[in-house]
């Protein structure tokens, strides 16, 4: 028997399968090291906690960065659509290109089914690109994952919070975030 080997993509590829109309905004996918992976569908409480987290931040930031929220990143091998990306401000709004590593400050994803994805697939990915900084929201247990000082085997650190910790961005650090601003309340 003969082996099979799955075709892995280009970003280029990629970007052509897009301009040639094989994919559109109908497919809900991204690339991930190579490979067109579909993402999952999101659930009210993945939704309310990346609106919530986006438009605190977004506050935070205001004139300083712009915040995308579920918009493509465009990195050596991947193009996936983190949650929320906190980016360098771009005169254009980047209408000639999605954000490479080098305008990223932080890269978030709200993790509500989807917590391995986000640790053991995403994070390699995020820190062989050098991004500073990636944090995981855990919707369910209210914890977040930070990673930061990346490399090619990965992150460095790894640190996981409480709801009620108070954390600092690598690029901003004169700005306090409590995180159980990031998360939707407790009902």
């Amino acid at each position: 028997m003969t082996a099979t080997k799955a075709k892995t993509w280009t970003v280029e590829e990629y970007h052509r399968m897009i301009e040639a109309g094989i994919l559109n905004e109908d497919n809900k996918i991204e690339l991930l090291d190579g490979r067109i992976v579909e993402m999952s569908a999101q659930t009210p409480p993945h939704a309310a906690t990346t609106q919530r987290s986006s438009d605190f931040i977004k506050e935070l930031l205001a004139g300083q960065a712009h915040i995308r929220t579920q918009l493509p990143i465009t990195l050596t091998t991947s193009e996936p659509e983190p949650d929320i990306a906190v980016v360098a401000i771009d005169p254009h709004g980047y209408a000639t290109h999605h954000p490479n590593p080098s305008e990223i400050f932080l890269l978030i994803e709200v993790s509500y089914s989807t917590l391995q994805i986000d640790r053991y697939e995403k994070a390699p990915i995020y820190s062989r690109a050098n991004i500073a900084e990636y944090w995981v929201l855990d919707a369910v247990d209210r914890e977040a994952y930070i990673y930061r000082h990346p490399g090619p085997q990965g992150y460095q650190s790894e640190v996981v919070l409480q709801d009620n910790a108070i954390i600092r961005m690598l690029a901003f650090p004169a700005i306090e975030i409590n995180l159980s601003e990031l998360f939707l309340p407790v009902l």
